[in-house]
């Protein structure tokens, strides 16, 4: 027996539910794990059905197509033997891209990397030593489009289905954006907006913030202001100095990432408008 996942997004009418597990049940499937929500104010309904079934995911997608049609939903059915595969971005911090690798080499992470993309070389020996293809693509102002031509490139050759920005220091073009639209995700710091350019901590020392946190969301071409996935927050004092707010921030970034990137890869986040849909 195998194990699927299926996702749809539609219209909230009478006999959804009814139709999708009448329609498992026809195909020899069962349901695992069901959850849905019904969002009141937009009248779309979100829902997730784990089944298992001796079946063939591509019949799955072809018989269940006038199903879909019928009710019109946007759907999709994984395999859950396929894992989702990863491409990481990076800059120079290497604390979320080592917090992945640590889960991905675990089992834990839900997906698999597949590779590493940075604009400088320091990361080269951290992912190299996790056995992972190392890209140098530089990135500036003069040789973006070219930069964001060979991401592109890198993308189709790993077939990489979510690419993450991991601490990735570039601005993404508005169409790289579009381009990657649903399948790429992004992790900043809460400062944003209140706290902009260099030295965030030490700005938020000097205001005496309690709070530090990070924010994962889907990359939009409206610069960190993308669906949010996920939000850690963590309490601090004022015995924290500027450097012990860099390091609890590191913690809250890699804590949200990998929680955003693991639920995206076991297809348990849904776009919503602006807004985004997560079954933990």
């Amino acid at each position: 027996m195998s194990s699927f996942t299926l996702t749809l997004t539609c219209r909230q009418r009478p006999g959804i539910v009814h139709a999708v597990s009448s329609f498992l049940f026809s195909h020899g499937c069962d349901i695992t794990e069901h959850q849905q929500f019904d969002d009141r104010t937009s009248g779309q309904l979100f829902s997730r059905t784990a089944f298992t079934g001796d079946v063939e995911v591509e019949q799955l997608r072809a018989d269940f197509a006038p199903v879909a049609q019928e009710f019109g939903m946007d759907v999709e059915i994984d395999d859950d033997s396929v894992p989702t595969r990863v491409l990481v971005m990076v800059s120079k911090a290497g604390h979320c891209l080592n917090d992945l690798i640590f889960r991905w080499r675990s089992g834990s992470l839900g997906g698999e990397i597949v590779g590493v993309v940075s604009n400088h070389e320091d990361l080269r020996p951290m992912a190299e030593a996790a056995g992972l293809p190392f890209f140098h693509v530089p990135n500036t102002a003069a040789v973006k489009p070219q930069a964001e031509a060979r991401l592109l490139e890198i993308v189709e050759e790993l077939q990489a289905d979510l690419v993450v920005l991991a601490r990735y220091m570039q601005v993404l073009s508005d169409d790289l954006c579009r381009n990657l639209r649903g399948r790429a995700i992004n992790i900043h710091h809460s400062f944003l907006p209140g706290f902009k350019g260099a030295k965030p901590y030490h700005q938020a020392f000097d205001r005496g913030v309690k709070l530090v946190g990070a924010t994962a969301h889907y990359v939009t071409p409206d610069l960190d202001e993308g669906p949010i996935i996920e939000q850690e927050v963590i309490r601090i004092d004022h015995t924290h100095d500027p450097v012990a707010l860099a390091t609890v921030g590191r913690d809250a970034e890699a804590l949200a990432l990998s929680r955003a990137v693991s639920w995206h890869c076991r297809h348990r986040v849904l776009l919503n408008a602006h807004s985004t849909v997560v079954f933990r």
